[in-house]
């Protein structure tokens, strides 16, 4: 039976949700019943018309390749304040609820004082309670970047934050209900300015990246007792592209090993990296490359907190997942299917007008077994090919415009858990990039390599 345009859709964006892997910040019992992963974040884009400061989630069942929910929307927005949050950080507390820490700052203006954080409560992040901002310090200074632990020592939850005291420092209050704090104090000022520290507890040993600003990379400390001003910085300087902070240690939900990940220092670069290792302790790790992984549509300065497979359903439940989809090219995995003066292409994330890149993977026009992409910006205009070039046109509900704006999805043809689509009234010729330009071209058994992974997509959200 032929899907309906919405079930298409839907089912679309579920194959493009992968499987298996983690992060977490609790002890060991509550890792061991995650199976997925939810990661939350603000939105930018280079021109910021994807700003919305709001607290976004996305879901991922192998802590690697995110679909965003609500449509990318927000789910809560902060009622006072600044109106608006940054770095928003999950933690899933002792009792097994989550509490949500977050920056107060809308925008971009960080040049004010603000000695708040907002906070919610939530039983499984499919509903937020008990909102209010909770004033850490009284210092003329800033309170961002915010990272929660639980210290078994002292039976409270310590919340570390970036402060300038006469020098750029991480500070930290003391709390057993996120609503009355224990006095700020110094937790790590190691004789340079440091921002945004991330926080992780293994076992007894207590783990903190961090952005050491002297030089702009990210480096790990740990500590025996996670007391402030305890830590010793153990491994090299780390960072890929020109300039990324706000380090986020994830332990892997099979235990396995560590994911970290790191966000680039402007919405015009790439928005995340991300490294791996099987031993933490050692502080060496390996850079992901960028095919592994899909981070949400211009996510920002977020957390990742593991959860349980009946969490990862309601999320998806209550949110909803996305109504469109992106392609993104095997080969050059920083670049996504995007029409620009109405050429198809492949640019590099992130760009302005960002909704280029997001399509409705409709059942074909000409054959419903097939596919057709409808733009999102520009309702009505569909990805053609005309003298084999890939244009977005109007659709004039010709049979000639339907045959060309209609594909056949197989396996990829340079990895078959990717997909490849082929052309439906030229069955010989593939969607391809030949200079960053889509077309479609023969590529018979005998094509190399590299025009096979030209005509190779990821199917994401």
């Amino acid at each position: 039976m032929p899907l309906s345009r919405r079930s298409f859709n839907r089912l679309a964006v579920l194959s493009a949700a992968a499987t298996a892997t983690a992060v977490t910040v609790g002890p060991r019992a509550a890792w061991a019943a995650n199976t997925a992963y939810v990661f939350g974040y603000f939105t930018e884009s280079p021109n910021f018309t994807g700003a919305n400061y709001g607290l976004h989630l996305a879901v991922s069942q192998d802590g690697l390749n995110w679909t965003p929910l609500n449509q990318n929307n927000p789910v809560v927005t902060p009622t006072a304040g600044t109106l608006g949050l940054r770095d928003p950080f999950i933690l899933r507390k002792q009792d097994g609820t989550f509490v949500v820490l977050a920056t107060d700052l809308a925008g971009t203006d960080f040049g004010q004082n603000n000695q708040y954080l907002h906070v919610w409560d939530s039983t499984d992040l499919t509903a937020f309670t008990g909102y209010r901002r909770v004033r850490m310090h009284g210092l003329a200074t800033h309170t961002w970047a915010p990272t929660a632990f639980w210290d078994a020592a002292r039976g409270q939850y310590g919340i570390v934050y970036s402060a300038n005291n006469g020098a750029d420092v991480f500070m930290v209050n003391y709390t057993s209900d996120f609503r009355t704090v224990s006095a700020n104090q110094v937790y790590f000022s190691p004789g340079f300015g440091v921002l945004d520290g991330d926080v992780v507890v293994d076992g007894s040993t207590f783990y903190l990246y961090y952005k050491n600003l002297a030089n702009g990379l990210t480096y790990g400390a740990r500590s025996s007792t996670g007391a402030p001003n305890s830590y010793t910085t153990y491994t090299g300087g780390l960072r890929q592209g020109s300039a990324m902070e706000a380090p986020m240690l994830v332990r892997n939900n099979d235990g396995a090993g560590w994911r970290l990940w790191g966000d680039s220092f402007s919405p015009v670069n790439n928005d995340y990296y991300a490294w791996s290792t099987t031993n933490v302790g050692g502080g060496a790790w390996t850079v992901l490359n960028q095919r592994d992984y899909t981070p949400p549509l211009n996510a920002k300065h977020g957390s990742i907190a593991g959860i349980s497979a009946g969490e990862y359903s309601a999320l998806v439940s209550r949110w909803g997942l996305p109504a469109w989809v992106r392609l993104k090219s095997s080969n050059y995995p920083d670049r996504y299917v995007r029409h620009a003066d109405n050429i198809g292409r492949i640019d590099a994330y992130p760009f302005d007008p960002y909704q280029d890149q997001l399509w409705r993977m409709v059942p074909g026009l000409a054959a419903s077994a097939g596919v057709s992409f409808e733009s999102v910006n520009y309702p009505g205009r569909f990805l053609r090919h005309s003298n084999y070039a890939i244009r977005l046109d109007p659709n004039d509900n010709t049979a000639t415009f339907r045959a060309d704006a209609t594909f056949t999805r197989t396996a990829g043809l340079a990895d078959c858990a990717w997909s490849s689509f082929r052309s439906y009234n030229f069955p010989d010729r593939y969607l391809r990039h030949a200079g960053f330009v889509l077309r479609i071209d023969p590529l018979g058994t005998g094509s190399g390599l590299s025009d096979r992974q030209d005509a190779t997509f990821r199917v994401t959200a």
